[in-house]
């Protein structure tokens, strides 16, 4: 595996691996890797000659109260997980050389972005993510680009760009990873100590409540919202947002009558998590793997 650092430098690999008739898989993270970022690795080794880890915290998309500073990075054991994978390529850039000085280009996603995380955390957060998705993706000019469906909404914000823009990259999105006890994988995880660690553990709970009411057949909002808010009520926790959003617009879902996403963040210790679960009302799992004009 190469580390390499430059545009100029990645821009020449994948160049090299196009020529020989190669396909381009990139997973764009921001480090900290977990079994959630290795999952996505696996996938785009499975179907990518060429394979690129893009590892960058990524200073845009944080707020002057969020945890910048603080993000846990660990390049070398970062890169040595990675390379066990079988990644070909770790681009682990300067935040100069993403942003030169001058840089003065944002992307912003209209109606996507207005709600749930980015309610949350401010415009600028998912307006950070499209600008240094859409900046990885004219680096790398990758075939396809693998995402962890644990940032459902993030997701969709990508598919509208690559749609709107006409980039020609398939976005796949990779199924949560969770611990043996439900908690979804992420690297902020690493912040919970270990009463935060068991009390975290209540989110897939609740969903798993609201889901299981789903399942029994009720469809009213409310009452599915309401089975998830017990759960999270006796563990504690006041979220942030627990919402029901339509699957693909993210408009509100008063009722569940198509795939709908049940979506919850909230503060537990000294993380910020999120989670969600799509409720599908279809026999067919919703598409997870499509190119921005499908």
């Amino acid at each position: 595996m190469r580390i390499l650092r430059t545009i100029p430098e990645v821009r020449a690999a994948v160049e090299e691996a196009r020529s020989a008739g190669g396909t381009v898989g990139l997973v764009p993270t921001m480090g900290a890797f977990h079994d959630g970022h290795l999952s996505l690795m696996r996938a785009a080794r499975a179907a990518s000659d060429l394979v690129v880890v893009s590892l960058f915290v990524n200073p845009t998309q944080f707020a002057a109260n969020e945890d910048l500073s603080t993000y846990p990075r660990d390049e070398d054991r970062d890169a040595a997980l990675a390379e066990a994978e079988g990644v070909d390529i770790l681009f682990a850039p300067s935040a100069s050389e993403i942003y030169p000085e001058g840089f003065a280009t944002s992307i912003h996603v209209a109606g996507l972005t207005d709600v749930l995380d980015g309610a949350s955390r401010g415009a600028h957060h998912f307006d950070g993510v499209a600008t240094v998705v859409t900046k990885l993706f004219g680096i790398v000019r990758p075939d396809a680009a693998y995402f962890g469906q644990k940032d459902a909404q993030q997701v969709l914000v990508v598919r509208r760009v690559v749609r709107d823009l006409d980039l020609d990259v398939r976005i796949v999105a990779c199924p949560i990873v969770r611990e043996p006890d439900g908690l979804a994988m992420s690297s902020r995880n690493v912040y919970l100590d270990p009463d935060a660690r068991a009390q975290a553990t209540a989110l897939n709970r609740a969903l798993d409540a609201a889901a299981a009411a789903f399942e029994a057949g009720e469809r009213d909002g409310d009452a599915i919202l309401a089975a998830a808010h017990h759960v999270l009520l006796g563990a504690g926790i006041a979220p942030e947002y627990l919402e029901l959003r339509d699957a693909e617009t993210l408009e509100p879902a008063a009722r569940v009558e198509r795939d709908t996403l049940l979506a919850v963040a909230a503060r537990v210790g000294a993380a910020r998590l999120i989670d969600n679960h799509v409720l599908s009302v279809t026999d067919a799992p919703t598409p997870i793997d499509e190119r921005g004009d499908a």
